[in-house]
């Protein structure tokens, strides 16, 4: 028997949840302005909490969007976000049984699968969560770039409220046709885009293939200027924060356009896809450096057989996998993967592994072999490596490009 119990949050008790999860960051309480715009992003149904003694000790809440899967099709998606437990109550099952319950609602509102940016790796594992995506961070020395090539379009400033308009509009186009993709939901605009837009030296440039054209590519960036009255030698530092584009054309016109920007000696993006071709821009590729490869999507399959239906397969010959789900039971068994579709059997299966090792091969972005070989899986067929990975196999690397 435990001595907490889980509700579902209403709104008298957001700001509550919402001062406990800063407090798990060691963050102080957030102030009126800013909490006014946090609490536009809290979702009815969607925030939980864990009380004990009358107390709020831990909570938990995710964000209503949809995750685009290979072959172009979106599942329902929980972004799971504001997770915490107070110091004085870890580790004693309180985050499980928000986990727990957590699933269980997403579920059973429809959502397919969830995912959450983590900020310790150890934990999200044993709730069912994998790596699905990944990204890089690189550094670009502007001085020694020398870009091969000149934009072929027109790229423009544009004024934070008009660049709002058209990067939600392009990116509600572009977004779904990459699988890791996830649709942005109002409130993270108001929290990410049109607050950071606010601050100083925010920027904000388009792309069009000539004047009056559509515009087909967006680039929000930051300056930090190097301070010219101190010793202190830092460069003047551009930092890219979202770039997105519908062409290839429109892709390395923004990034020519940054790198070409006046008085800025070093570039940095964080979070970009791995097959990003920015050295290749470059007349001294060295000039751009991989500065961190990191995970991104942690991604969970609520519903595996409607998770497995939503994609779609290369061909090859079919493979039975087996599924196994602690929090999710419903999800155990064997699915039978083949290229025209997913058929849950009672066949033996030819590959075993548990809902967070399938999650981690769901979007492409690592191979059953390389898991094999790592002994996340168990193998009773090995032949059957070959063919999940070919029918898992993606044309690109899966990104998601959205942080929340």
């Amino acid at each position: 028997m435990t001595d907490h119990d889980i509700r579902v949050l209403d709104d008298s008790q957001y700001r509550t949840a919402h001062t406990l999860f800063r407090g798990t960051l060691h963050h102080p309480p957030a102030p009126d302005d800013t909490w006014k715009l946090a609490q536009e992003s809290y979702e009815e149904g969607r925030a939980l909490g864990a009380f004990a003694d009358g107390e709020m000790v831990g909570t938990v809440q995710s964000f209503p969007s949809h995750l685009a899967v290979p072959g172009g099709g979106v599942v329902q998606h929980g972004a799971v976000s504001r997770v915490g437990v107070r110091a004085d109550w870890t580790r004693r099952g309180v985050l499980s049984a928000l986990q727990r319950a957590q699933l269980r609602n997403m579920r059973s509102t429809g959502d397919v699968v969830a995912t959450l940016r983590a900020s310790e790796t150890a934990i999200y594992g044993r709730y069912g969560y994998g790596v699905a995506t990944r990204y890089r961070s690189l550094t670009i020395d502007r001085r020694r770039a020398a870009p091969r090539t000149r934009p072929v379009g027109r790229v423009r400033l544009v004024e934070s409220e008009v660049g709002e308009r058209i990067a939600r509009e392009l990116f509600d186009d572009l977004s779904p046709r990459r699988p890791g993709t996830i649709s942005r939901w109002p409130a993270w605009w108001s929290l990410n885009f049109r607050r950071s837009t606010a601050e100083d030296n925010y920027r904000m440039a388009v792309r069009s293939a000539s004047p009056g054209a559509p515009d087909d590519g967006y680039v929000v960036f930051k300056v930090v200027p190097r301070d010219y009255g101190s010793s202190d030698s830092k460069p003047t530092t551009l930092a890219v924060t979202d770039l997105w584009a519908r062409t290839a054309e429109a892709w390395a016109d923004l990034w020519l356009f940054v790198l070409g920007i006046d008085l800025v000696e070093k570039i940095t993006a964080h979070g970009r896809p791995l097959d990003e071709p920015v050295p290749w821009l470059l007349g001294d590729r060295r000039a751009c450096q991989v500065a961190d490869e990191d995970d991104e999507t942690w991604l969970r399959l609520l519903d595996v057989p409607a998770a497995l239906a939503a994609r779609t397969y290369r061909p090859a010959e079919p493979v039975v996998i087996g599924v196994r789900d602690t929090y999710l039971p419903d999800n155990a068994g064997s699915y039978r993967i083949a290229p025209d579709g997913v058929t849950r059997v009672d066949d033996a299966p030819e590959l075993v592994l548990d809902v967070d090792v399938l999650a981690s091969t769901y979007l492409g972005d690592v191979s059953f072999t390389t898991l094999a070989e790592t002994r996340r899986l168990d193998v009773v067929d090995p032949a059957a490596l070959e063919r999940a990975d070919a029918l898992f196999a993606v044309p690109q690397a899966p990104w998601c490009g959205t942080y929340f």
